[in-house]
């Protein structure tokens, strides 16, 4: 008789356990995302028994639509590492203007450490002229025509922080015509002016 109240506080605590993934279906609208797996490293750290290693993950994830955003994640266990990188990018994301939703609309530097990189705007047909790091940015961002180049250091995570310092300093000119108190018609023309509204509805 003394058995059967450990037995039914089993049976809650197996409940509670199911409710596990149970929550995990929860965030099954957020799939749609893409995240890509831009490197992953080995480190060790050297402790009074030997050493102990764990593995360092640099993820970058978007939705093909003009919102993309980086994480990196540390676990003992590669899938941990991979999945703590995934869930830090999904918070960090920005959205970045593009121009007829392929391109972007200027061509920018972006700085980060010793990285450095140049973003130009390319015209249609050009696709992803990148490198590993960068191309994978790109890639998740949905942007199908630029032409990138690194000219600092090739380190994947300084590659990536460069490439997002960069594309946190794009803006379309309906932006800059706003800011400016103008009409998109007084900085590029008439005769672009409702091409450009047309694009910037597009990435609202």
């Amino acid at each position: 008789m003394a058995r059967e109240p450990r037995s039914g506080g089993g049976g809650d605590r197996d409940r509670g356990r199911g409710r596990g993934p149970e929550r995990n279906n929860e965030r099954e609208p957020g799939d749609e995302l893409k995240d890509k797996l831009v490197t992953i490293n080995r480190v060790a750290k050297v402790v009074k028994g030997g050493r102990r290693f764990s593995f360092a993950a640099l993820v970058v994830v978007g939705d093909e639509k003009g919102r993309v955003g980086w994480g990196a994640g540390k676990a003992r266990e590669v899938p941990e590492a991979i999945r703590k990188a995934t869930e830090r990018a999904k918070k960090t994301m920005i959205r970045v203007p593009m121009r007829e939703g392929r391109t972007l609309h200027h061509d920018v530097i972006g700085d980060f450490g010793a990285g450095r990189v140049i973003l130009r705007a390319a015209p249609a047909g050009t696709g992803i002229i990148a490198g590993g790091p960068m191309r994978a940015v790109f890639e998740t961002l949905g942007m199908g025509d630029v032409v990138a180049k690194c000219t600092g250091t090739t380190n994947p995570h300084n590659m990536v922080k460069a490439t997002f310092a960069a594309l946190t300093r794009c803006t379309s000119p309906r932006a800059v015509a706003s800011r400016r108190g103008k009409k998109v018609s007084d900085l590029l023309g008439p005769r672009k002016d409702a091409e450009s509204s047309t694009e910037a509805a597009a990435n609202v």
